[in-house]
């Protein structure tokens, strides 16, 4: 439903859940990364209120998010449709002179149902990288302890408490997650017709194992055919699927194909809680806006004038985002002005040397990457000026031209400037 917010609309916030500070841990800890600052801001305040009201708030106009988030409606519309998405909100509407809505607030998932996840899994790993994954899965690792040698003394309730006739009965809110939706990637009619017909009995596929070949389809960007060779590897003589191997073959698969590669980064573009939040719309401004808005692969493609990037160099950029674990506009600017300073060739040793350098300086923005890159070059640029007495020429890209913020850039120097972000939008 197209439906305009207004500031004067009303709404409610609805407690479905048991929410503890464990809870704001894993939020902060693992789905910020994937949905950024504005919807966690949103998902605390509403939260915030709560507070006074165990399960069911008073009634707040959204001019009050407004003032607590220092926000528009747009913004606060998108981040409820973010939190929408990956199931930690349910939003109701009733039409009225105010409009009224209804939040209902959902547990995020615990680190064991996050890591489990075919799809949260993923998307985590290829927005914070290899290091900071592992270093996350270890902070919430459980300590394995055998209890071989123990005998369980437990008591049981009937042990302890009488039945009684003066019982209270009560309805508890108990601790409640949503489960991720989204739309059928996978024909699951074109599936079973595709396998054999001995194979498939009412058991096959269950609702559970429906949602688990969809997200994995998703994750793989794999359709109904590729997902049928899959399964068939997968079910058992009674006409069962086994979920652990259903992931293994499917991952196997897509390295196959990838040359190895888990779902590639060189798609991905910046995550949205490390672009700019200014809004700066000087050219300079707009020059990083391409870099956070354009992925690495189409960036790199948009300095071929014909054809694809090479493999040698789609093989530079899996180094710099997986190994190296750069982020996709730090790459960008890193691409930019190699290729400027190198005659258009990406030379590799150049590269990772620079990469190194920004890695260990924690490089994460791309304005970031571009202030350091500009002042080691006119630190490389003072170095030969004074070895060889004289003035030293170098190309550089056209962002390191301070006039790029003022309006006293030439006609001809403005339509340069049109001409590069165009070229980088293609």
């Amino acid at each position: 439903m197209n439906i305009t917010l207004l500031p004067a609309d009303k709404y409610i916030v609805m407690n479905k859940t048991i929410l503890t500070e464990q809870d704001r841990k894993n939020i902060v800890s693992f789905y910020e990364p994937i949905i950024g600052s504005n919807a966690v801001s949103l998902y605390f305040t509403l939260w915030r209120d709560l507070d006074r009201y165990a399960f069911v708030s008073t009634d707040y106009s959204h001019h009050h998010l407004m003032t607590l988030l220092k926000s528009n409606l747009e913004t606060i519309k998108i981040a409820r449709k973010t939190l929408e998405a990956v199931g930690l909100l349910k939003t109701y509407y009733e039409e009225g002179e105010p409009n009224n809505y209804v939040y209902e607030l959902y547990s995020p998932m615990t680190p064991k149902e996050f890591f489990a996840n075919p799809i949260f899994n993923v998307v985590l790993y290829n927005n914070i990288g290899a290091r900071e994954y592992e270093l996350l899965k270890e902070e919430f690792r459980t300590v394995p302890f055998s209890l071989k040698d123990y005998q369980e003394i437990t008591s049981s309730f009937d042990e302890v408490f009488k039945s009684s006739s003066d019982s209270v009965s009560f309805e508890a809110i108990g601790r409640e997650v949503l489960p991720l939706t989204m739309q059928d990637q996978v024909d699951f009619d074109l599936l079973v017709s595709s396998l054999p017909k001995g194979l498939v009995t009412e058991k096959t596929f269950p609702k559970r194992m429906k949602e688990l070949i969809n997200n994995l389809a998703f994750v793989y960007n794999l359709d109904t055919l590729k997902m049928c060779e899959i399964v068939r590897l997968c079910i058992n003589e009674k006409g069962a699927i086994d979920k652990e191997e259903l992931r293994i073959q499917t991952r196997k698969y897509y390295q196959y194909n990838h040359q190895g590669k888990l779902p590639t980064l060189i798609y991905r573009t910046q995550p949205e809680y490390l672009k700019d939040p200014s809004g700066d719309t000087s050219k300079k401004g707009r020059i990083i806006e391409v870099f956070e808005n354009t992925s690495p692969y189409d960036f790199l493609k948009s300095k071929y004038n014909t054809g694809m990037p090479t493999s040698r160099d789609l093989r530079l950029l899996e180094y710099l985002l997986v190994d190296v674990e750069l982020k996709p506009a730090v790459v960008n600017v890193l691409i930019d002005y190699v290729l400027k300073k190198n005659n258009n060739k990406l030379n590799s040793s150049f590269v990772e040397t620079i990469a190194g350098q920004w890695k260990r300086m924690n490089i994460q923005t791309a304005k970031d990457a571009m202030i350091v890159a500009e002042k080691e070059h006119k630190k490389m640029i003072n170095k030969l000026n004074k070895v060889s007495n004289k003035p030293v020429s170098s190309e550089v890209p056209v962002w390191f031209d301070e006039k790029i913020e003022k309006e006293s850039m030439t006609e001809e120097e403005t339509l340069e400037l049109e001409s590069m972000l165009n070229k980088y939008k293609n």
